[in-house]
């Protein structure tokens, strides 16, 4: 597709996307008071939105490979874009999402966000925030809901196989959960810091699940190989980036 028609139709998608998002955080934060089952339908209409936006307008697929069961274990995703983030309603019931701390200072949908259940990731509060974190991890688990972590800390370029951060073997070994992880390439049809998009398909393929209780070493490799799945074959051929 030629870039004119593709900058059209982002046009058009970042409109909708973000009057659909105005639209769900001020619903999920009025509906506060009132019922938590609401907040979860505005967060999901809103990642439902999406879904249907980048199909029609951007003219992007969406192909799942394998299954990826709505139980309390922790799913590890490749983290390419924003696009497999505001997926996860759409990918679980009710998912405990790890995120970054600074997004819970949104205006408006940091409130909500915080309702929904989110888990903030504070690297620099110390003990308190790790401890903090891992609470609110085993009240989710407790309660029957995945976690999902992007264990690689930041959205990375398609092709790139950068080594997982030190939080997740903390969290692995902390839990004592079952890990299944992802990989995702919508870095190519949905490329990160870029608001004009492209049609295409976008994969999610569900890799062998990394049971609880091996030696940090063998459950990050095992981990890291399996979200870089749709990588080149190159990507993992060299050592990881320091």
């Amino acid at each position: 597709m030629k870039y004119p028609v593709a900058l059209v139709r982002s046009i058009l998608f970042w409109i909708a996307f973000v009057a659909m998002s105005s639209f769900s955080s001020i619903g999920a934060v009025i509906s506060l008071p009132i019922s938590h089952k609401a907040t979860i339908w505005f967060v999901r209409i809103w990642a439902q939105a999406h879904r249907l936006f980048c199909r029609f307008l951007l003219g992007q697929r969406i192909v799942v490979e394998g299954a990826m069961p709505d139980a309390p274990v922790l799913y590890v995703f490749k983290h390419e874009s924003a696009f497999e983030t505001v997926e996860q309603p759409m990918l679980f019931r009710h998912p405990a999402v790890f995120a970054k701390e600074e997004l819970f200072s949104i205006p408006v949908w940091g409130q909500a966000a915080r309702f929904y259940g989110l888990i903030p990731v504070d690297r620099d509060g110390g003990g308190k925030a790790m401890r903090a974190m891992l609470g609110a991890a085993k009240g989710a688990l407790a309660a029957g809901r995945p976690l999902v972590l992007f264990a690689e800390g930041t959205r990375v370029a398609h092709g790139e196989a950068p080594p997982l951060r030190p939080g997740f073997a903390g969290m692995y070994r902390l839990l004592g959960v079952d890990v299944v992880p992802v990989a995702v390439d919508s870095g190519i049809a949905y490329p990160p810091r870029r608001w004009v998009k492209w049609p295409g398909t976008i994969t999610y393929r569900v890799g062998e699940t990394v049971p609880a209780g091996l030696p940090r070493e063998e459950a990050e490799a095992r981990v890291r190989a399996a979200i870089n799945a749709l990588n080149p074959p190159e990507a993992l051929s060299a050592p990881p980036p320091a």
